[in-house]
């Protein structure tokens, strides 16, 4: 035999074998590939893999026990897109990032199979899928089996971690670094493990401060004395509790939650800032990344998205309010040549300021669209629908501008559209005077199409003045401020917004998109980018700041 040929077992294949064979074409040569001994090139002693300089562990939400080692498939599409990006992208890189499944469900009990007995037999499949995904979270709320799932999850990151670097000795020593990819649930619960944070020390706290609030009720002169000697002994026991806890702590070091210092965090998909929400988290004064997640816990927090995805959430409006108002960062396509730095990339405005929609029956309603009542349109991304608004938001906003323009002047439409004709005529002539520019006056007084009421034409006056206080207009109430009236802004972006295809149903994306991130080429040059970048700033500039 000189010639052996590789067939495919898949059934296409098969079918292309027999047609050809039956149009007499050979076997060999139709549709299978011809295999030769030997090799290419000569292996060298340096023909070796590359060392691993990062480390990542992709953690699942729910659903694993529904499709026990679909983590293990998802994380083999991330690493083979991975792949495919770091020799298109990081050839010139000596070290390699190294993805790690973490599959932490199949090994708890949680209440055996009581939840399958209960559940009735009729629709069985989709409630066995409920019970098998969805129920997880109920799991996660209960205060019975929550301590076993991030005790899962804590054991398994540990174990992987450990046996890691027991098979490569040097990357600890080497400064190598370990980020998590999270997704879904699996957010919310690697984010409690490495801040540990309890739901159980949260109730202790509450009971605690409503046993201090005094009794409005009348009681004897007996009850007031037992309960001032209650109160003082419990404040004596506390504070013995304190010193004794201070003394244990002194003497046995705490044992941290991970064996390793957590440089990035990524969430997919996450509903993290829900579960924030609901606990209390509310936006802060400053920008930084502390308010939710410690720099000293985890170096960076990035959240990644999909817009039509169903089960994420922002988390930047939980640092700062006004960022509720900004659109999210826009992930770049992998095949985009020279993309600008996503720390050079400058915050872009959602919707113009909105006014309150509660309007009473007796004042007059302006029946002129609004950025809050108009549909938005049809867009690609946040910059076209801001001038969609514009657009729809007045008659004839095509002729006084674009984008920006477009916004502030729907914003104007609305808090004009209330007020008599008579009242916009005089407060133009009012803001008239300030104005010293001849061009402007003239432009003003001008009489714009659909304007008969004149209503348009203080409008567009004032969007003429409207540039000199942007940021005012922008965030009237809710923007944040320093002493020094400059606006606050994030230390670092966090939300992230993958882009929608030119040819996507969101329908059908709603709900495909929240397991579309493991094969995402887009995803996957977004992680390299920041662990290379990482890598290339402790090489050159060691005293950088972070990215």
């Amino acid at each position: 035999v000189d010639e052996v040929y590789l067939y495919s077992d898949a059934t296409t294949s098969k079918i292309a074998r027999t047609v050809t064979q039956k149009l007499g074409f050979s076997k060999a040569s139709s549709s299978g590939t011809r295999l030769h001994r030997g090799y290419v090139e000569e292996a060298t002693l340096e023909d070796k893999p590359s060392q691993t300089s990062h480390i990542v562990f992709v953690v699942h939400g729910i659903g694993q026990k529904m499709d026990q080692g679909r983590i293990i498939k998802n994380t083999a599409m991330m690493r083979e897109a991975a792949r495919k990006i770091e020799e298109r992208h990081f050839s010139n890189h000596a070290t390699h990032v190294e993805f790690l499944p973490v599959e932490w469900r199949s090994k708890l009990t949680l209440d055996g199979d009581t939840v399958d007995s209960i559940t009735p037999d009729k629709v069985r499949g989709l409630r066995d899928m409920l019970n098998s995904s969805a129920m997880d979270i109920m799991y996660y709320t209960s205060p019975l089996y929550r301590d076993e799932l991030v005790k899962g999850l804590q054991q398994e990151l540990n174990r992987l971690y450990s046996l890691f670097c027991s098979r490569n000795p040097d990357f600890e020593e080497k400064g190598g670094k370990v980020s998590i990819v999270s997704h879904s649930l699996g957010c919310v619960i690697t984010y409690d493990i490495m801040t540990g944070w309890n739901p159980v020390r949260l109730y202790e706290q509450l009971l605690q401060k409503e046993e201090e609030l005094p009794d409005e009720r009348w009681m004897s002169y007996e009850e007031r004395h037992l309960l001032d000697e209650l109160y003082i002994t419990k404040r004596r026991l506390r504070e013995i509790e304190e010193r004794l806890h201070g003394l244990k702590a002194s003497s046995i070091t705490q044992t941290p939650a991970l064996k390793f210092k957590v440089e990035n965090f990524f969430c997919m998909g996450s509903p993290l800032a829900v579960f924030l929400a609901l606990r209390g988290i509310r936006p802060g004064n400053t920008g930084s990344q502390d308010h939710i997640l410690p720099r000293e816990i985890c170096n960076r927090l990035l959240n990644i998205f999909h817009p039509t995805d169903p089960v994420a959430y922002r988390l930047e409006p939980l640092i700062l309010k006004h960022y509720s108002n900004i659109s999210p960062v826009q992930i770049h396509w992998y095949n985009t040549s020279n993309p600008l730095p996503y720390e050079h990339m400058k915050p872009s405005f959602l919707n113009p300021a909105k006014e309150p929609t509660s309007v009473s029956e007796n004042e007059g309603i302006s029946t002129i669209p609004s950025p809050v009542t108009s549909p938005v349109l049809s867009r690609r991304h946040y910059g076209e629908s801001i001038t969609n608004i514009g657009k729809a938001s007045i008659l004839g906003a095509a002729s006084i501008g674009k984008g920006l323009g477009g916004m502030l002047f729907s914003r104007f439409g609305r808090s004009s559209a209330s007020q008599p004709s008579e009242t916009s005529k005089d407060t133009m002539e009012d803001e008239k005077k300030p104005v010293a520019s001849p061009s402007t006056t003239t432009v003003a007084t001008q009489t714009l199409p659909h304007s008969s009421s004149g209503f348009l034409d203080s409008a567009y006056f004032r969007l003429q003045e409207s540039f000199l206080y942007l940021p005012q207009l922008l965030f009237p109430e809710n923007v944040m401020q320093n002493k020094d009236n400059t606006l606050v802004e994030l230390d670092h972006r966090i939300d992230f917004e993958l882009r929608e295809g030119l040819v996507e149903s969101r329908y059908w994306s709603a709900v495909t998109s929240h397991t579309a991130y493991w094969s995402s080429l887009d995803v996957a040059l977004f992680l390299l980018t920041f662990m290379y970048k990482h890598e290339h700033d402790d090489d050159t500039k060691p005293n950088l700041d972070p990215i």
